[in-house]
């Protein structure tokens, strides 16, 4: 008996028990096509979140206060440890840093009229569009004489300015508010994508006495000279806020720096974390699904007992009805395989394109759920065919 006898042979066993057949694999189909889900979804949020991050720069270097110090989470004081000074010192002292920009940020609604828009406040100086890859499309930032007197100036973002002018019409000159405080608009942005388009951009002096009542910096943005000596850039900048902050050799600092190199690194990994663990949840259904295989064969071997002891009688081997089984297995787990992938990857292209992420076809996510399918077929088939072909021919032709 040839392979492909036994493969006939198995495909008319399944089509006698269609609904049995697919009610079987709807393990396997709804396993897969998770897998299959989650992998290409985290794929391509990885993808959106380097986009976003090289959008803004891939010199760009945040400086913050230290969220823990010691292994003890930083008090409200210790978070205020940036302060003005250390942006000048950075401006004035570094050697590998192109631009320096404080930061003081704030959040709340943008006003024209009867539109309204949620928005990010930047405070800041003239510098942080060049530290973040921002160009202006009309209009003219403001410089130092509009921070020196906490000038109502502002900088739109363009998904602020078709909201806040849906008519087209030019927002520069015009006066918009930040809550209750009026602003007056200098110029506009050009679209970047993503979450880089809601922002306002202000003197930072104006967001820290007119909108926050703060005197400390949330953030420093600097930009590396080239990207090649980020790294250098990175000690530079801890060595000259250990000397503003007074910090001794064998205390922790108070402030943490990241290029961003680290920042993807870092978010890879959590990402690529994140995506595992769901995969492997949506893999129990695989579990399952198999353990249905080896049910229903269990089953498929009671009910054609006679039929296995008639075959074995006329010259069937042993390892023929064993073929024979398992070939029925495999054939049920990569039919749901089959299925599953394609459900997945619809799933997952309309979610992604819902999301607005960018899609990217992940290969390996496919050869992995065939593999695993044939291996569950294999796996979960083998002993129920194995039994089969152990039968002895005249208990099976016996047998009612």
């Amino acid at each position: 008996m040839n392979f492909a006898n036994l493969i006939h042979i198995a495909l008319r066993a399944l089509s006698n028990n269609k609904m049995r057949c697919l009610l079987t694999m709807l393990g396997i189909i709804i396993g897969v096509s998770s897998v299959i889900t989650m992998m290409f979804l985290g794929e391509s949020q990885k993808q959106s979140i380097r986009r976003e991050i090289s959008g803004m720069g891939t010199n760009l270097i945040i400086i913050q206060p230290a969220w823990e110090r010691g292994g003890v989470r930083a008090s409200a004081a210790d978070l205020q440890r940036l302060r003005v000074t250390d942006f000048e010192a950075l401006r004035n002292q570094s050697s590998y840093l192109r631009s320096v920009s404080p930061v003081v940020s704030a959040s709340g609604q943008a006003i024209m009229g009867a539109n309204n828009t949620p928005a990010t406040i930047t405070g800041c100086v003239a510098q942080q569009l060049d530290i973040e890859n921002y160009t202006i499309d009309d209009g003219a930032m403001w410089g130092d004489a509009e921070v020196r007197s906490a000038a109502k100036v502002c900088v739109i973002g363009s998904e602020v300015c078709s909201k806040l002018f849906p008519d087209g019409s030019s927002p520069v000159g015009q006066t918009i508010r930040f809550n209750s405080i009026p602003v007056k608009v200098v110029a506009t942005l050009k679209e970047k994508g993503g979450d880089n388009d809601d922002r306002i951009f202000m003197p930072y002096t104006t967001v820290q006495r007119r909108m926050a009542g703060i005197r400390h910096l949330n953030a420093i943005y600097a930009s590396a000279v080239t990207e090649e000596v980020s790294a250098t850039a990175v000690e530079e900048i801890k060595d000259i806020l250990r000397e503003q902050h007074q910090i001794r050799e064998d205390e922790e600092d108070d402030f943490q720096v990241m290029s961003m190199t680290e920042m993807l690194e870092s978010l890879n990994s959590i990402l690529g974390i994140m995506t595992m663990i769901l995969s492997c949840i949506a893999g129990i259904s695989l579990l399952v699904g198999g353990i249905g295989i080896m049910n229903i064969m269990y089953v498929s071997v009671t009910e054609r007992t006679r039929e296995i002891g008639l075959r074995m009688s006329i010259g069937a081997k042993s390892r023929h009805i064993l073929l024979q089984f398992l070939i029925e297995s495999v054939i049920i787990s990569l039919a749901g395989g089959i299925i599953g992938v394609t459900l997945g990857v619809g799933f997952s292209t309309l979610i992604i394109k819902l999301l607005d992420y960018p899609f990217i076809f992940n290969g390996f996510a496919i050869f992995i759920s065939f593999a695993v399918c044939t291996v569950t077929g294999v796996f979960f088939g083998w002993y129920p065919a194995r039994k089969a072909s152990r039968l002895n021919p005249i208990d099976a032709l016996r047998y009612e």
